[in-house]
């Protein structure tokens, strides 16, 4: 089972998937879309790893890590010093997760999600 995932933030997320999926032949696993049909939260396969794809303005890629309780963890980032960027919240994909920014201002997005 896999704990961590590369990430990247698209604002037009079918966009990147068609590229993405023509472009280097990654394989769409599964794809996500809210309620007014825009793809939210994608899943590409690389072989046997997975990139996932959220909507978002892009800030460089990010690292996505499975953990039991975001909220626990949410807690103990924040006090440790990182920059809070989405604070805890359940997705539409089952998953509950937060994001922030190491002191460096690299992006990470925790939750309880796991492909």
């Amino acid at each position: 089972m896999r704990t961590v995932y590369a990430l990247a933030r698209y604002p037009d997320c079918q966009a990147a998937i068609d590229f993405l999926t023509t472009a280097f032949g990654f394989e769409a696993r599964e794809v996500s879309e809210n309620d007014d049909g825009v793809v939210d939260h994608a899943e590409l396969l690389v072989g046997d790893d997975l990139i996932i794809l959220g909507e978002g303005t892009p800030g460089g890629p990010g690292i996505y890590v499975a953990v039991d309780d975001p909220d626990a963890h949410h807690d103990r980032a924040k006090a440790a010093g990182a920059e809070i960027t989405m604070g805890p919240v359940d997705q539409p994909y089952g998953s509950r997760e937060y994001g922030c920014k190491d002191p460096q201002g690299n992006p990470w997005h925790f939750g309880t999600y796991r492909p």
